[in-house]
Order: structure tokens, then sequence, then C-alpha cells
């Protein structure tokens, strides 16, 4: 309200001035000529082409009379002879201060509008930096937690991640006693990465650092650093550090850190000077001059590639703690622990649970429970039973039961398909054990054969890759050697089984045409020639060694499942006619439907869902 007030007054002002502050109407020049030569005008006054005069006592009006008129662009010559024979009182009056003042006030709003944006500019950072009605956007928005009221979840909260917390074990022993690494010249770790897939734990172990070492713990998420305001986010880091430095020791943790600390320069989220002064606040703060309290900063992301090559250097992250995906014993534990509220009915064995569920994070397999409770909530059950795991597990991996009706021959056809998956895995070594076999289309599956692995491996032997590529050629086969026609069923085991045998021969040298030679692919689908040729540079003759080196493998599975079906048809059929009575075969009858099956255990923990 005062700008637009000094505004309003500054253009009336203008505009009286412009007028010259007279208080009479204005004439026209041919009225005032007129006026004059008759005699009835007193006095004038000339200021350049404007002319303010007062009319004689009696002379057309009251007495004193004022009037204002502007001369013609051609000067009168005759106008001042006229003047003098009237006898008229004349002034004169430059009009050079009038000029002055007219380019005074032309300028005067282009300088009223620079000073609003400047004092706009400072009024709004004193507000960032002081606080006020702003004040909200630095202040506020790290959380502290207590360590005697907040933060009672320690590492034997945590189940699993025994690596990692093994490793942040000493990280708590120097917050409790500092003095003893440092009376030998050890420096404090400013900094630990934790580095892991989303919802392997990283938060919770970062929480049970600070609850075992008793310490204050701030925590705030990266992208809360980043404002519309330049500035606001190396603000808000000083503000998180000063605040951790009065009570250090201390912990910070910044959670999912990659929103502002990637890579400078590298085009990775575009030039954002925001985010870059925002790092370079961080940095400073980390390792600066004034660094020589007793706080650790610890950090998570799962994108540690695009991190800046400053903020990984020794000094500031000067550990990397990697949280990997639970293994069958972690998954247990976690397990455990999220069902300690939850009754259980006699049949849950959450080894078993824990055993179909590989790859599966903690934040996984806590959705687990929960669905699980749910389901058993939904059915009116006081108990979680195994079903219920069971049709979680499907509702998570495959998705609700859909609304597709098959027709008998798409039925006979899917049972066919699913029971061919499960004989050749059956009768096949190396290959993952059955679980269930079930018909009921979910999600985008008509059927799942479903495996159960039993323990962690962490790598793959050629003959075991050969029985999962006859194991994916099931389907195919059984529907060649029982309906002599194939479908478009199988089109998801075909990519399987390809990406499967492109990696067997170009990365895994498992082929001795090829040898032990590493070809890389750009391409989405690996079975592209002429892609894979161009961006990789692969040679065209290599290329096509490599297509034919697929083809036989996957012939070569095709052909062993075929016989496997042709040679147990009498049990293939058996589970064919369950699947069409029952629509869902568990472990126990598939054991009684097939008989014995390969000698050794099943070997490897990856999932495996065949469609």
């Amino acid at each position: 309200m005062i700008l637009l007030t000094v505004l309003f007054a500054v253009f009336w002002g203008y505009n009286n001035l412009s007028n010259m502050g007279s208080k009479g109407p204005a004439i026209p020049y041919t009225q005032f000529y007129e006026q004059l030569t008759q005699g009835k005008v007193e006095q004038v006054t000339l200021q350049g082409d404007r002319v303010k005069g007062r009319f004689k006592a009696g002379a057309d009006g009251e007495s004193g009379k004022v009037f204002t008129t502007i001369l013609p662009t051609q000067e009168d010559q005759e106008l001042l002879p006229e003047l003098r024979r009237q006898k008229v009182e004349v002034e004169v009056v430059s009009a050079d201060p009038n000029m002055l003042m007219q380019l005074v006030l032309q300028l005067l709003p282009i300088a009223i509008i620079i000073g609003i944006f400047v004092w706009m500019g400072r009024r709004t950072s004193r507000m960032l930096s002081q606080g006020g009605p702003f004040g909200g956007l630095v202040k506020g928005r790290s959380k502290r937690f207590n360590q005697e009221t907040d933060l009672k979840v320690t590492f034997a909260d945590v189940a699993g991640a025994t690596g990692a917390k093994t490793d942040l074990q000493e990280v708590v022993s120097f917050l409790k006693e500092p003095e003893r690494y440092q009376r030998l010249g050890g420096k404090i770790p400013r900094g630990v990465l934790l580095v892991g897939p989303p919802g392997t734990g990283k938060t919770l172990i970062a929480r049970a650092v600070a609850g075992e070492a008793g310490v204050p713990f701030f925590s705030i998420n990266g992208s809360e650093f980043i404002e519309m305001f330049v500035g606001v986010g190396a603000a808000r880091v000083r503000e998180l550090f000063e605040e951790a430095k009065k009570v250090a020791p201390a912990i910070v943790f910044i959670d999912e850190i990659d929103a502002v600390g990637r890579a400078r320069g590298a085009g990775l989220g575009g030039g954002h000077d925001e985010r870059e002064q925002t790092l370079n606040q961080m940095l400073s703060e980390m390792d600066g001059f004034s660094r020589n309290d007793l706080t650790i900063v610890i950090a998570a992301t799962n994108r540690p590639d695009v991190l800046d090559p400053a903020l990984l250097r020794p000094g500031r992250f000067d550990r990397r703690v990697v949280v990997d995906r639970p293994e069958l014993r972690a998954r247990a534990a976690i397990l455990g622990v999220h069902t300690r509220t939850k009754p259980l009915a006699s049949d849950v064995d959450l080894n078993l649970v824990a055993q179909n569920t590989p790859g599966f994070s903690g934040a996984d397999l806590a959705n687990l429970c929960n669905e699980a409770a749910l389901m058993a909530a939904r059915r009116g059950g006081n108990e979680l039973t195994m079903d219920d795991f069971n049709q979680a597990f499907d509702k998570i991996i495959l998705g609700n039961p859909s609304e597709a009706v098959l027709l008998p021959d798409e039925k006979r056809r899917v049972a066919i398909h699913e029971s061919g998956h499960a004989l050749v895995a059956h009768l096949s070594r190396g290959a993952d054990a059955v679980h269930r076999v079930t018909i009921i289309p979910r999600g985008m599956a008509l059927g799942v054969t479903q495996s159960s692995p039993m323990p962690d491996r962490h790598l793959m032997l050629r003959s075991e890759l050969i029985a999962r590529l006859r194991v994916m050629l099931g389907g195919y086969a059984a529907e060649r050697v029982v309906l002599h026609e194939v479908s478009s069923g199988a089109a998801n085991d075909l990519q399987k089984a390809t990406d499967t045998a492109y990696r067997m021969v170009a990365n895994y040298g498992m082929s001795d045409a090829v040898g032990p030679v590493y070809h890389d692919h750009k391409s989405d689908h690996p079975f592209l020639g002429q892609r894979m040729a161009t961006e990789s540079g692969t040679s065209d003759a290599t290329v096509h060694l490599i297509e034919q080196e697929i083809r036989e493998l996957i012939s070569g599975a095709e052909r062993e499942a075929e016989a496997l079906i042709g040679e147990n048809r009498e049990a293939f059929d058996a589970l064919v006619a369950a699947l069409l009575e029952h629509e869902t075969v568990e472990r126990a009858e598939l054991l009684e439907l097939l008989g014995p099956g390969r000698s050794e255990p099943p070997l490897d923990e990856q999932p495996q869902a065949v469609h």
C-alpha cells in the first residue's frame, strides 16, 4: 500500500507540473487571441509553448479569471506586437527546468521498479537468515530424536545385516570412547555411506547406531535441502550442522543423499545452482577448516554411482557399508521380527516362507506379513495360516486373481503347459524343486509353476543353467508333444530362455565355439544381432556365431524336455488331470503324482516363477 501511495503521488505531481500548476481552464488559442485583440487580457506568462494568463475585470466573466492555452507549432509573429499594443503585462519563464523535470519524471518509474526488486531481494535474504514469516524455509526441516525417548532401536532389533552391523559397531565405539582412538593419533571417521537396494533397512540401521551409542540423532531427507530460492539449501546445511555441533557427539543422518549429492558437471539432473551450492556447503561442513567436533554423518543411497567424487573421498565419507538383500537365515529372522505380534497357526513354517522368498528385501518381507494378516482378517480367521502366506505371496508377485474366464480348450492347454514345466523341473538335476502348480489366472499370467529354492547360491554352473533352460522350455515342449501345436502362451518362456542362453554364450564363456570372451550389448533385447553389432563393435561373424550357439542351446534344451515328457507320459497325464480338477496342486500331492525326482537337493536361490 505504501508503494502504491508513493507512485500515485509521483504521477499526480507529474501531471500538475506538466500543467504548470495552473488552476484555470484551458482555452483554445484562437479564443485567447480574440480576447487579446479586444483588450480583455490583463497579464500573461510565457513558458515555452505554454501560455498562462488572467483576464481583466469584467472581461468574459469574473474579475481576475485565469486561463491556460498552448501556442501553435509555428511561432505566431504577431503575438508579441499585439501584447505591446494592448499594454499587457508579460512575464517570460525559461523552459529548461521543466524539461529537466520531465526527464527526471520519465526515468523515475524505472528507478522505482528496480528499487522494489532490490528491496525485496534484501528483505527476503534477511528473513531467510534471521527468521520471520519465511524463516521456516531454512529452519525446522531436520528432526531430532533423543536416545532416552525416541531412539529405542538397537542392533538387537535389526534382523539380518550381520556384515553391516559389524562395520558399524566400530562407529558406535568411536562415539562412546573417542579418546581411546585419539590418544594413538587416530581420527574419528567423518562419514559413513550406507549403500543398498530400497527397503533393505538402511534407515533402521542408522537409528540403531544412534541407539547403541546413546547420542542425539538428526534425520533429514536429501530432497528437503532443495528449494526455489538459491541459497536456502546451503543455509539449511549450516543450520543442521550447527544444531548437531551444539550437542556433539551426535549423528546426522541424510537419507537419499543422491538428491543433493549428484556429480557436478556430469549432466545428471541438469545444471542446478541451488543443488551445487548446497553440495558445496555440505562438503565444507564435513571436511572444512573448523571441522573438529564429534559429529558423524551417516548417509543412505541406492545410487552410489551418481554421487560426486568429492563427496566420496576419504575425509568425508571414509567408509562405505553395503546393506544388501537378506539371505535365507536373515529372511527367517526378519520374518520372526515381523510376526512377533501376530498369532500364527501351527502349520506356519517361517523357514519355508523364507525359503520361498529369495530376493525379498526387509520391506518386502514386512509387506508379506502384513498382507497375510489382511488375508486372515478378510476370511474372518483368528490366526495366520500357511495358506494366508501363500495367497499373500501370490498377490505380491503375480497380482490378484484375474477376472478372465478360460475356455475349456484353453484351460486344458494351460494345464498341459504348466505340467510340462513341473515335470521337467522335477526330473532335472540342478533345477529348483517345484513348490506349487496352479492354473488360476493372476495378473498377466494364465498359470504359474512356482519353484522352491533351498540354499543360498551366488554362483551358477553351466549344468545348472542348462537345467534352467530345460525347465523354461518344458511348457513349450509339452504343447508340441501332446497337442502337436504351440501357442502364444510360451512367449515369456522363450524370452527368458533366450536371455539366459545369450548370457551363457556371450558373457559367461560357456560356449566352446565363442570362447571365453565377454560381448556386451546395449539393446533392451539381447537377440538383436544388428543392433548388437552396431552398438558394441562386435563383428557380424561373431554375432552370427553367438546367435547360432544360442539356437543350439535352446533347441537342445527343448529336445531334452520333450524326451522327459515322453518317457514319463503317465505321470504327466496324471498331473494334468489333477490340475483340471483342483486348479492348484501343492508339493505333497506333486510328489505323489510324479514319484521320485533327481537325487541331489535343489541348488539355486534365485526366484523362479515360470508362466
